[in-house]
């Protein structure tokens, strides 16, 4: 994602730091999962046999595989290059030339088998036989490479070691991949050679969950699952495991496709707030105020990450600098819509787009990106949205709402597109089939001095709702900039998880802002094109019928809307580098912060969602790891009993943590238990076998949804000379009514930001309680430490005098720091 040549692939550090790659968003469609039921609770057969619906998963899985062969081609077949076929041709017509035969006579019995073209091209026919000869070992060469390259990327036993120490095995496995990697790595250069996905044990996944879930039930209610648990594994896990590994046999992966299908394009739900997710700009700074100029800049740094996308020069992801994840994920973040259904939907993408579409006052606009010579520069693409914001034509009756029907429940709006179909395929067309969804936002967002913490709330909800028509929520991604400069992302989530947004997001704020700059007026830095055409006003024919639609869906989204509380704030008592020295995880030291803060905030133990990757294998997508351990109960009740004393409730953090970190690399590894349960209840529902087992699996209730934001590319942003250009991490809605999302990202060493949504409509929820109880967990476990006990007790004494929340904005970083714009660079 950096806007130069990667000097190496990217690496994604974590396991010890806790920057683990995760998701975020889909906490929500996994807890809300209901396969058998649409949105009004009628009953949907899924009527295919078990075994057909895993022939065609296995024929999906081929027909990507054959699509991907241009890309192995342009890859030169990796892990050898074309290159090497011709040495190989050449060294052999030597060896030839030499009297000597290296294919030990298979040449002469090729040439045997070759027409006869008559004595003057016998010459030909050798150099037919040789090709063929060294075609033919050059394969078998690449497939020999291939299956050691598998074998080694199967080897998990690096992940389960302790941070900062490397076993000789490990040692010896490491400089293994390196040599049979090569040295010309592509961002699909390793999908040939991932595993795939395993299917666990039935037996150890009932365990894991027997014991996931034991910390939140009653003995009654414990014995009562366990005893149903018990009757799964007589009754019906043998079938039910069978059918799951003859697919893990056949398809790429024996979970994802299903559970992009059933928990993302069969649900019903509104995709606003429940599904899609929000990324943030910068925090404190803004390049620019001038919306069209930062339009300008981000639409340009956004295609030549396409541009790099196609030709394949962004370098695969190594996690904690050594093994390669799935690049699967990145062949659809541009040129991509997800296309209501009536009871599915389906995701539409397209080869090429050469162009954007533009929201701005109710009005839709084509803004063409590219010219005859190619990439349009930043200054033309900011004349064409300074155009838009100059035009002074109003907007057509119910154009100005049209996309609240994005927001609206899947079989409605699938009802109207239909009509929109008809009577105005080419407006439709102009949206769905453009490169990405840009909205010039009229209003100003962003951190401001006057009223810091309400104004980056009020920020969170503008990403993640807006007003409800203002976004078009089934393309792949809205970029909306605001009228003051200010940038921020809502994503789709079916396509990809968070990570792959996140890398586009992270090279698109270095580039626009490092690489292409601005004027000292604010402006891209160039010349204005005034041969461009204006860009074009798109024409919505809008049927009588279409009006009552939009104008239900405005109300539904606008009531959504309005329900979500968003709390946002940065926390800089300390971060990651305070909890590298004592020691810890950092992601898993902010997990039973949760645990506290969510005690303290309820009163009760309950089940926590935290969303992992398993990238590790081809196709994989994210797993779940369950963080109400036992462990973590123990250290919170030791946290809340006054005669506990430092060290005891320190040996049960740290027991807390290892047991977070065990279960996080079990996740990763294919040893999770929730996806597994997943496929396992997927394949009964196929069968029509009912399992109360399964039913109350896939009942229960998740009022704590929490996931950390990656920084995958940190040499892009220089954070210890301008620690301020570090994006701010995102946010996702609330996964239950009663319940909490909690996102969270390491801005640099000493910050953490915090996303917390809820809902209004519950009494027992409050975004900025439980943001209180979260800083206030923070320091009372950073004082178990004799230099954590220094920060609480500077922190108590400057949040009394300040008259402020201990680490709230008014006081970041000890001081007062203002918002600013710059455009030097």
């Amino acid at each position: 994602m950096t806007p130069h040549p990667h000097p190496a692939p990217q690496p994604c550090f974590g396991m010890g730091s806790g920057s683990q790659v995760r998701d975020m968003a889909e906490a929500h469609q996994a807890v809300g999962f209901r396969p058998s039921l649409t949105s009004d609770g009628a009953e949907v057969e899924l009527s295919a046999p078990v075994l057909q619906e895993i022939y065609l998963s296995g024929l999906r899985s081929w027909k990507r595989h054959l699509s991907r062969f241009w890309n192995d081609f342009l890859t030169g077949v990796f892990p050898a290059s074309p290159l090497s076929w011709l040495f190989l041709f050449s060294a052999i017509q030597l060896a030839w030339f030499l009297q000597l035969d290296p294919s030990l006579g298979l040449m002469e019995k090729i040439k045997e088998l070759l027409p006869d073209w008559g004595g003057q091209h016998h010459r030909l026919r050798g150099i037919l036989a040789a090709a063929l000869f060294a075609s033919c070992l050059w394969g078998a060469l690449i497939f020999t490479l291939h299956v050691a390259l598998r074998l080694l990327l199967s080897y998990h036993g690096w992940l389960l070691e302790p941070h900062g120490a490397m076993s000789s095995p490990t040692k010896t496995w490491l400089a293994l991949v390196r040599i049979f990697s090569g040295r010309r790595l592509m961002l699909f250069s390793y999908q040939r050679s991932l595993p795939r996905q395993p299917v666990p044990s039935v037996q150890d996944t009932v365990r894991k969950y027997l014991e996931s879930v034991r910390p939140v039930l009653s003995h009654e209610d414990f014995d009562w699952t366990a005893a149903l648990a018990k009757e799964f594994l007589r009754l019906q896990a043998s079938l039910l495991q069978w059918h799951l590994r003859l697919k893990s046999w056949w398809a790429s992966n024996y979970v994802s496709d299903w559970w992009e299908e059933f928990v993302y394009l069969r649900s019903r739900n509104s995709l606003m707030v429940n599904s899609n997710y929000y990324m943030m700009d910068f925090l404190y700074v803004t390049p620019t105020p001038v919306q069209a100029a930062r339009a300008g800049n981000a639409v340009h740094a956004l295609l030549l990450y396409r541009h790099r996308l196609d030709r394949q020069e962004i370098l695969p992801t190594l996690l904690m600098g050594m093994r390669p994840l799935c690049s699967a994920q990145y062949e659809k973040i541009f040129n991509t819509t997800r296309i209501p259904g009536v009871q599915k939907d389906h995701i539409r993408h397209l080869g090429d787009s050469r162009h954007v579409a533009v929201f701005h006052r109710g009005r839709f606009f084509r803004v063409g990106t590219h010219s005859r010579s190619g990439l349009l520069p930043p200054r033309a693409l900011e004349q064409q949205f300074q155009r838009i914001l100059d035009d002074p034509s109003p907007a057509c009756p119910h154009e100005e709402h049209l996309a609240a029907l994005t927001a609206a429940p899947r079989d409605l709006w699938a009802q109207v597109r239909r009509s929109l179909k008809t009577q105005a395929e080419d407006a439709l067309e102009a949206v769905e089939g453009a490169a990405f969804f840009v909205s010039l936002d009229s209003e100003p967002q962003g951190l401001t001095r006057e009223d810091p913490a309400a104004s980056l709330d009020a920020y969170a909800h503008a990403l993640l709702a807006g007003r409800g028509h203002d976004r078009w929520f089934d393309k792949s991604f809205t970029l909306i900039v605001f009228s003051n400069g200010k940038l921020g992302l809502n994503v789709e989530h079916s396509w990809a998880d968070c990570p792959i947004s996140g890398h586009m997001w992270e090279f698109t704020l270095a580039t626009e802002c490092f690489q292409l700059g601005y004027s000292a007026d604010g402006h891209c830095k160039g010349h204005p094109d005034p041969s461009l055409p204006k860009p074009q006003r798109l024409h919505w024919d809008l049927p009588e019928k279409v009006h009552l639609s939009i104008s239900l869906a405005l109300r539904g989204a606008k009531t959504l809307s309005g329900d979500i509380d968003c709390h946002v704030f940065p926390f800089s008592h300390f971060g990651k580098s305070f909890i590298k020295r004592c020691h810890l995880s950092s992601d898993s030291f902010i997990q039973m912060a949760l645990q506290l803060a969510h005690f303290r905030d309820r009163g009760q133990f309950c089940l926590t969602y935290e969303s992992t990757m398993t990238r590790l294998f081809l196709e994989g997508r994210t797993e779940t790891v369950r963080s109400c351990t036992k462990e973590a109960c123990s250290f919170v009740n030791a946290m809340e009993d006054k005669g506990k004393t430092d060290p005891q409730c320190l040996a049960l953090l740290r027991l807390a943590v290892d047991k977070h970190q065990a279960l996080l690399k079990a996740a990763m590894s294919g040893q999770g238990v929730d996806r597994h349960l997943f496929a396992l209840y997927i394949v009964s529902q196929f069968l029509h076998l009912q399992s109360p087992f399964l039913d109350q699996v896939h009942s229960e209730q998740w009022q704590l949804a929490t996931s950390q934001i990656p920084v995958q590319q940190i040499h892009l942003f220089d954070v210890h000379n301008h620690p301020d250009y570090v994006s701010s991490g995102g946010g996702f809605g609330p996964v239950d009514d009663h319940g909490y999302g909690v996102s969270y990202i390491f801005m640099g060493d000493n910050t953490i930001t915090f996303h917390i949504s809820s809902k209004k409509s519950s009494t027992k929820t409050d975004s900025h309680r439980l943001g209180q109880h979260i800083e206030d967990a923070l320091l009372d476990m950073a004082s178990l430490f004799q230099e954590g006990k220094r920060l609480k007790q500077g922190c108590r004494g400057l949040g009394e005098d300040s008259g402020y929340r201990c680490g709230s904005l008014p006081c970041h970083s000890r001081g007062s720091r203002a918002p600013t714009t710059s455009t030097n660079f």
